[in-house]
């Protein structure tokens, strides 16, 4: 049987690091610097070290390191979500929990097969899934860096007491995985906040045309973002594909030129060569496409429905605002006795609060939406043109390559 990574723990340390901060989200101020130094991957778990450097007075150290797993960054993301003061802001999703299963399921699939394939394709495909593997957990650290990095570039969340805590407590935070009757718990809840929202979309008109046509965008965005993630997901999957395709044919030539021991030996194994170099571009191509197209939009299509909830506490808001209003104008119809005169107060002094409070998140969220557009804009405009110059630099490789193979083949 084979030793995968399956069978093993896998370090991603600071030679395996992308160099600098996190490039999904633009970081201008350094008073709050956060990223994941490294990250270890066992069989259950991925313990994250999480190390942070600040020049704020809220913390006790200037630079500090604390390990977390990916249960901790839920609880963090789900304190923001609970929080009310922060519901007039877009808060950031949490990153996917690590999903390592289908890597470690080819694996064991490639061991249990191992007698079936000559030595040299079963090494190759190794690699490959080894890599894949590799990729898959790197875009995991990648992605519970992002959301780290959104938190400590807000102005408002980088000040909050979990968020500190979070980056600070050098122990555990004993924060468990959620079981079974809190799974269901928690979908059930998603599912009343959903025909909630269908219910207020339909009782409740909204009188700013600035967060209607918001809401119309943000409904019709994310469903192209779904379609979009997945076409993309099945182009990357072609190429690996076409690269699992080559591992195959080379093997192939190169079985043959051991059994024919003709002028055609050296021929086929140069198109052996060939055909592995070329497995190797196409592998690139896939796993370029897959880090720069697939996960931006399926980053995005998180953060729109994270736009869309904004939407949907804004409206939450505007509708106790106008129960406000109605249980007003309820107090004010009664007879002018002392009674009355109390409730028409309490009734003034609550609608006001509800005033206030929308007048705020109504604000508050327009900052967040226009930030919003300008941060996904750019951000998918520097994927796309890195992912444009990726895609011409494999091609010419690939040119390059058939240019060599072919010049080497008339030698022969």
């Amino acid at each position: 049987m084979m030793d995968g990574p399956d069978d093993s723990t896998v370090i991603l340390g600071d030679e395996n690091r992308k160099p600098g901060r996190s490039e999904t989200v633009d970081l201008t101020d350094n008073s709050l610097m956060v990223d994941i130094s490294d990250a270890l991957s066992e069989k259950d778990k991925v313990k994250f070290t999480v190390h942070t450097k600040t020049t704020l007075p809220e913390f006790h150290k200037p630079e500090f390191l604390v390990v977390r797993q990916h249960e901790e960054f839920v609880w963090l993301h789900d304190r923001f979500e609970e929080i009310e003061e922060y519901a007039g802001y877009i808060i950031p999703p949490a990153p996917p929990r690590p999903d390592f299963d289908a890597s470690r399921e080819k694996l064991q699939k490639l061991g249990e097969g191992e007698g079936t394939m000559t030595k040299e394709e079963f090494n190759k495909m190794k690699q490959e899934l080894e890599a894949e593997y590799l990729a898959t957990f790197k875009k995991t650290v990648a992605m519970h860096e992002v959301f780290l990095c959104r938190l400590a570039n807000h102005p408002v969340f980088r000040n909050d007491h979990n968020f500190r805590v979070f980056l600070e407590y050098d122990q555990d935070l004993c924060v468990r995985g959620k079981n079974k009757m809190e799974v269901l718990g928690g979908f059930m809840k998603s599912f009343t906040k959903t025909t909630d929202e269908f219910l207020l979309s339909a009782t409740v008109k909204d009188v700013n045309d600035f967060f209607e046509k918001e809401k119309n965008f943000l409904i019709d965005y994310h469903t192209h973002l779904k379609d979009a993630t997945a076409k993309a997901d099945r182009m990357t999957k072609r190429h690996k594909d076409v690269a699992d395709s080559y591992i195959k044919i080379s093997t192939g030539l190169v079985q043959l030129s051991t059994i024919d021991n003709s002028d055609l030996e050296k021929f086929l194994t140069k198109v052996a060569e060939t055909f592995e170099k070329a497995r190797k571009i196409e592998g690139r191509v896939a796993s370029d496409e897959d880090l720069k197209l697939s996960d931006t939009l399926r980053y995005y299509m998180r953060d729109s429905f994270a736009a869309k909830r904004l939407l949907y506490r804004r409206l939450r808001c505007l509708a106790n605002y106008e129960n406000a209003n109605r249980n007003l104008e309820k107090a004010r119809a009664k007879n002018k006795d002392v009674h009355a005169a109390l409730e028409v107060a309490d009734a003034e002094l609550a609608q006001q609060q509800a005033c206030e409070k929308f007048e705020q998140m109504s604000d508050k969220g327009k900052e967040e939406l226009m930030d919003f557009k300008t941060r996904r804009v750019a951000a998918f405009r520097k994927n796309l043109v890195d992912l444009a110059e990726l895609e011409l630099k494999h091609a010419k490789a690939q040119v390059q390559l058939l240019k060599n193979s072919l010049a080497a083949l008339k030698e022969e």
